[in-house]
């Protein structure tokens, strides 16, 4: 996909500002009439073939510029700036992404492109990504197009690591990045360095190589939270024009970890005490792609295709301590094509966006010697969206076709064929002040199980009459930038979003045992209650009610941004909340976001953010407590040495005791409440040449 920087003008700007509100430091760019702020904190990226609707209801963070995420370690480092995002789990094993609640098991998750489907272990993450190669991270909160496709009931985030012409200085043919970072709490060193080069015009290149050595951690009681553990991350890059007209690219993106971690990931502290908590453990993200964009001098004709290949595998050794060695793999292969054409018309400009996509995703189950077992699905989907814009007026009418076969262990190889629609409009109601609405129709196939519980049959119940979960997102909401408020150049950027959701046959997975939500499945007629474990229906539907705030102040040298959001899911028979992987109901309380930053000069900015999550009772009594976290950081760029940057930063200042709660948290037993680092202080050095 060939990004562009557009300049923007007032009405594009008004529709902008609704997805950069919400982050910190966000800065519009210089509009085609009027001056904006020339201080840019946050760089926000307009790809080509992104809609009107679409700037609307997505966020951006670009990672480089974003002063806490230059230390990330974490993807809760960057993502929870996002209103409405949230990422759990404390180890980078157990990082688990929510929108609005809904875990990445309902997300379209990708990483340049390649999708990042299927589960490994439910007491662990299943994104396995370093932010170290990052640049940018685009979400989609909430499922507004039908271009997403299928696995996106709760939206979609789509990382993208940097490119070549990301860091190369003007006119220069080959450059290099080298970083080092320590973080207090858990002794962990990260070592990296990146070359890069464009040799001809045409022609860019670039290698990474990053290291990173992690002890245990302590929470703010002084829990260990178990873990020792290498990670190497590797990504390589290549792109060609070929004319004017084609442009290829290729990237290969790994991160391997491997260490000593928890049987169970996400229960950190929990004691060795049986020889089996702690194991050696490996885990590995493998991913290539290619892509072509043609995009010759006529409107009508811009095209991209990626094709990708992904693979995410946990190999896991309990040194004969117990049954619980695996090695279990999932690998994703697609390919995506898309074209993107502007027609002007007497009735106003048409930007029609058509494609398709097929993609499989696989499972690979090996355990203790017994033989491989494994399944598969696969979707293909073609769509088309049609942003009509006249004036003030945008509507935005969408369709697509999913044809999905689904795995034999979970639906028995069932085939739903489905139509879903969209329609979104906007409108102008004031110079740079927009109203917008949108409806989109949810359609979701059963996902592949997990894969830890892949069987040829034994002890697993195949549901034939598995149904796809299905339903509608809805939004309404308001953006407006004001200008020039108390001094020259000063913006305020406020927006204002109310969402509902409804998600029909929400699938859920039945385990087998005595413990206290565990019936089992009956192998013969599916009822719950049993020795097998397998899919389900439930047998109501749920809906998810709620809303973001954002309001962001910048001048020259001064950012603050605010934000509040909340979100809340209730069945239609019980009134409990939709049920969780992590053992605890998916909502979380209502989170208010403070984030200031300071240019003090060209050399020194300062900067602090605040986190409160208010606490959050379910329909069970169960508690989920409050917690304030507040952050503290400067970064430092001498004149005298260009391309050095410095960045130091006290996290969790104030040594807070708390869980995320989007992890898994347990108010009964600490030992199985995945606590959050307590006070850490990172500290990192760059130097670009």
């Amino acid at each position: 996909m060939r990004e562009v920087k557009l300049p923007i003008s007032s009405n594009q700007l008004t529709v902008l500002s609704m997805g950069v509100a919400a982050i910190l430091w966000t800065q519009a760019a210089s509009a085609a009439a009027e001056d904006m702020p020339s201080t840019t904190l946050q760089t926000i990226t307009v790809t080509a073939n992104t809609s009107v609707r679409e700037n609307v209801q997505e966020d951006s963070v670009y990672i480089d510029n974003y002063t806490p995420a230059a230390q990330a370690s974490h993807l809760s480092d960057f993502l929870d700036v996002i209103p409405g995002v949230e990422v759990g789990g404390t180890s980078t094993v157990n990082q688990r992404i929510r929108v609005r609640g809904l875990d990445d098991t309902n997300l379209k998750v990708t990483v340049d492109g390649a999708r990042q489907e299927g589960a490994l272990f439910y007491h662990m993450g299943d994104v396995t990504l370093d932010p170290d190669l990052l640049k940018q991270a685009e979400v989609a909160v909430g499922s507004n197009s039908v271009t997403l496709g299928n696995d996106a009931i709760g939206g979609a985030v789509a990382f993208e690591t940097v490119d070549a012409a990301d860091l190369l200085k003007p006119g220069q043919k080959i450059g290099a990045k080298l970083k080092a970072g320590y973080a207090s709490n858990n002794d962990e060193l990260l070592t990296s360095a990146t070359v890069y080069g464009a040799p001809t015009d045409n022609i860019d290149l670039l290698a990474y190589y990053g290291k990173r050595d992690t002890d245990s951690g302590e929470d703010g009681d002084g829990r260990e939270l178990y873990e020792d553990s290498e990670s190497e991350n590797i990504l390589l890059k290549a792109g060609a024009y070929i004319g004017d007209d084609h442009h290829v690219g290729a990237s290969f993106s790994r991160t391997e970890k491997e260490g000593v971690f928890p049987y169970r990931p996400d229960f950190p502290s929990l004691p060795n005490s049986r020889g089996l908590d702690v194991i050696p453990q490996e885990i590995k993200r493998d991913t290539y792609t290619l892509d072509h964009n043609f995009n010759p001098a006529n409107s009508l004709i811009d095209v991209d295709t990626t094709v990708y290949q992904t693979e995410t595998q946990i190999l896991r050794d309990s040194e004969d301590v117990g049954n619980f060695d695996f090695d279990a793999k999932v690998k994703t292969t697609g390919v995506k094509i898309e074209n993107t054409s502007v027609i002007d018309t007497n009735n106003g400009r048409h930007k029609l966006i058509v494609g398709a996509e097929h993609y499989e995703k696989e499972s690979e189950m090996a355990r203790d010697g017994s033989a491989t077992a494994n399944d598969d699905a696969n979707n293909t989907s073609v769509y088309l969206e049609d942003q009509w814009q006249m004036g003030k007026l945008t509507l935005t009418p969408g369709v697509r076709y999913d044809r999905y076969e689904s795995p034999e262990f979970v639906a028995g190889g069932s085939t739903y064929d489905n139509v879903v629609g969209a329609f979104a409009a906007s409108y102008e109601i004031a110079p740079r002040t927009q109203v917008f609405a949108s409806y989109t129709e949810l359609f979701n196939g059963p996902d592949l199980g997990q894969t830890v519980f892949n069987s040829n049959g034994e002890g697993i119940y195949v549901n034939n009459d598995l149904k796809p979960e299905e339903g509608y997102n809805s939004e309404v909401g308001v953006a407006t930038t004001l200008r020039d408020l108390t001094i020259a150049d000063d913006a305020l950027q406020l927006s204002a979003k109310y969402f509902r959701s409804n998600i029909e046959n929400y699938q859920q997975f039945m385990r087998t045992g005595s413990r206290p939500g565990r019936f089992g499945i009956d192998c013969e007629t599916g009822a719950i209650g049993g020795d097998c474990q397998g899919m389900f229906n439930s047998d109501e539907d749920y809906k998810i009610d709620g809303v973001e705030l954002a309001a962001n102040y910048t001048t020259r040298d001064f950012g603050m941004g605010l934000s509040y959001s909340r979100a809340r899911s209730e069945g239609d028979k019980t009134g409990n909340s939709i049920p969780s992987v992590s053992g605890s109901g998916a909502d979380s309380g209502d989170r208010y976001m403070v984030n200031l930053d300071y240019a003090a000069n060209d050399m020194v900015d300062l900067g602090w953010r605040s986190t409160y999550v208010a606490s959050i009772t379910d329909n069970q009594g169960e508690t989920k407590p409050s917690y304030d976290v507040h952050d503290v950081y400067v970064n430092y760029s001498p004149r005298q040495f260009d391309g050095l940057k410095a960045t130091v930063g006290v996290y969790n200042l104030f040594d807070e005791t708390y869980a995320n709660h989007a992890s898994r948290l347990n108010t009964a037993d600490a030992t199985t409440t995945d606590f959050e680092m307590g006070r850490n202080i990172k500290t990192s050095l760059t130097y670009q040449f």
